[in-house]
């Protein structure tokens, strides 16, 4: 059996002045798994995203991430060139004036030539069906193509883990569809946070639940 991709040990959490968010959290995700993250509003899902790539950092336990400890923020630099992360509003996501910037945004920062990026921005498009979006102005897209556009940011970079918080919240049926039809298809290991037990029936996840900080197998 490979290594894990992310590996979290004995981890715990809390937010200043509140309650434990999360404790003695043991959980690994391998290259190919599908797992859905359920629970309460509040559980600590996205909390737990975030830890796995230090935008919080735990004050009790490991995170291990593809196959190196990760402790300090500059340790977290190489796990977000691999990992994509799409955030529950997409727009905490975009703030590029145009959609085609958006997506090179962060192919750019992963040190690539121009015309590589270029033939990426054009694919990863094409692959989301937003190639007419190229020249489009991001903030006056509909929820649901800014949805689809912050997908396509983090496709394009190639990532070998996706971490999806809320991908279908706030999505008409079709969008809905198609972002389903699109993650059907792709390779990559994926934690999924999501309330919609259809969505995560069609992706054949991995189900776990978050309870009184609590993780464990469904």
């Amino acid at each position: 059996m490979s290594s894990p991709l992310f590996e979290l040990r004995a981890l715990h959490y809390a937010y200043a002045a509140q309650s434990t968010v999360l404790q003695n959290i043991n959980f690994e995700l391998r290259a190919g798994e599908r797992v859905g993250l359920v629970g309460n509003n509040g559980s600590g899902k996205t909390t737990l995203l975030q830890i796995f790539v230090g935008l919080l950092t735990p004050q009790q336990g490991e995170i291990i991430a593809f196959g190196k400890p990760r402790i300090k923020e500059a340790d977290f630099w190489e796990v977000r060139l691999k990992t994509g992360f799409l955030f529950q509003d997409p727009d905490d996501q975009l703030f590029c004036p145009t959609v085609a910037e958006d997506v090179a945004f962060g192919v750019f920062n992963q040190g690539k030539p121009r015309a590589e990026v270029l033939r990426i921005v054009e694919e990863t498009l094409a692959l989301l069906g937003l190639s007419a979006y190229a020249e489009r102005v991001t903030h006056k897209l509909s929820f649901g193509e800014k949805r689809l556009v912050a997908l396509a940011t983090i496709l394009a970079m190639q990532p070998e883990v996706l971490l999806l918080d809320e991908p279908t919240t706030g999505l008409d049926e079709q969008v809905c569809a198609r972002i389903t039809h699109i993650l059907q298809q792709l390779p990559q290991a994926m934690l999924i946070v999501s309330h919609d037990k259809e969505f995560l029936q069609q992706l054949q996840v991995q189900p776990w639940r978050l309870r009184a900080g609590r993780l464990e197998r469904v």
